[in-house]
């Protein structure tokens, strides 16, 4: 009876641990394809920018949608902009919203400085690459978050001294001119402000009044008519970005000046392109939007590929555009 109730137990030992053995084999076999889904798996970038009323971004989104689209292989892409410049609620729910929806990447133009780095920090310990492109975000707050994020952009304070430079070089010492400025929070609108007043400095132009506009083209308007009615011996107007040289050329219209006021601005928009080619605008610097995003979705595919890579700005070219160059 002993030997008997010994072979039982052993025959329903046996049983169990085939029976153990079966099961594990397809939980293997499903944790190996579970590995290979993810390592196969292609990496999701999101593209945050500012106003996509604004053609400069609408231009960018176009190009980096042409990039994925050559590249659809390697990576997945996911566009999104605010309604206008200054929503800056809005960009930081949307890195949030990026960030629960299990992007690998986020490449960003932030509508201000300051205000989107800690969302970034954020983004960045949930295991986000991020990547800044077009608006440098602070130094000092991102040393208080302690955080890198890599800058991919221009120089704006030598792209805007280029265009400050050929404005002069139309005008005398002593002329006066008026500066439309970009949001006063954002590093490329306070390198843009520098730039110009560097080439006014160096050519004794005086710069008889200097505000923002905020990038906007209908404050730009407003403001410019403000400006020429106050200062009416004014020779040019510098507008830190095409919209708002674009509201500044309805302004000088307006005002009755059309062809005595010069007027540049920067990024190179194409309505902008139309204007200098038909005299109406003098010269503007292009950034190279349609690139911008792209230079920065690669620096982010790199990262992704290399974590322990060394994260370092990447400056971008920056070019002058007048009529000479369109031609």
């Amino acid at each position: 009876m002993n030997q008997f109730r010994k072979g039982t137990r052993l025959a329903l030992v046996l049983t169990i641990c085939g029976l153990l053995l079966s099961c594990a084999e397809p939980a293997d076999n499903a944790a190996k394809s579970n590995e290979e889904k993810s390592e196969n798996q292609k990496p999701k970038i999101a593209l945050i920018m500012k106003s996509l009323a604004n053609d400069f971004f609408s231009t960018m989104a176009k190009g980096a949608e042409t990039h994925q689209q050559e590249h659809s292989d390697e990576y997945e892409l996911v566009v999104n902009g605010i309604k206008d410049e200054r929503d800056l609620s809005r960009q930081v729910a949307l890195v949030e919203e990026m960030v629960a929806s299990g992007v690998d990447a986020i490449v960003i133009a932030p509508a201000d400085s300051k205000a989107l780095v800690p969302a970034l920090r954020r983004a960045r310990e949930a295991g986000v690459v991020v990547i800044n492109i077009d608006n440098k975000l602070d130094q000092e707050i991102l040393e208080a978050e302690k955080i890198e994020i890599p800058f991919v952009g221009p120089d704006n304070k030598a792209g805007a001294k280029k265009v400050g430079d050929y404005l002069a070089k139309q005008l005398k010492a002593g002329d006066e001119v008026i500066v439309l400025e970009g949001i006063r929070t954002s590093f490329n609108g306070t390198q843009r402000r520098l730039g110009f007043e560097e080439a006014m400095k160096a050519a004794d132009i005086k710069i008889a009044d200097s505000q923002s506009a905020q990038w906007e083209m209908s404050m730009a308007n407003t403001l410019a008519l403000s400006m020429l009615s106050e200062h009416p011996k004014v020779k040019a107007i510098l507008a830190a970005n095409d919209s708002m040289a674009l509201g500044a050329l309805a302004a000088v219209k307006n005002n009755g000046k059309a062809g005595d006021v010069l007027i540049v601005g920067f990024d190179n928009i194409a309505a902008v392109q139309q204007a200098i080619k038909d005299g109406q605008i003098l010269a503007t610097a292009d950034q190279h939007g349609d690139q911008l995003a792209v230079y920065g979705i690669e620096y982010a595919l790199n990262l992704l590929k290399e974590p322990q890579a060394k994260l370092e700005d990447r400056e971008t070219p920056v070019d002058l555009v007048t009529a000479e160059v369109l031609k």
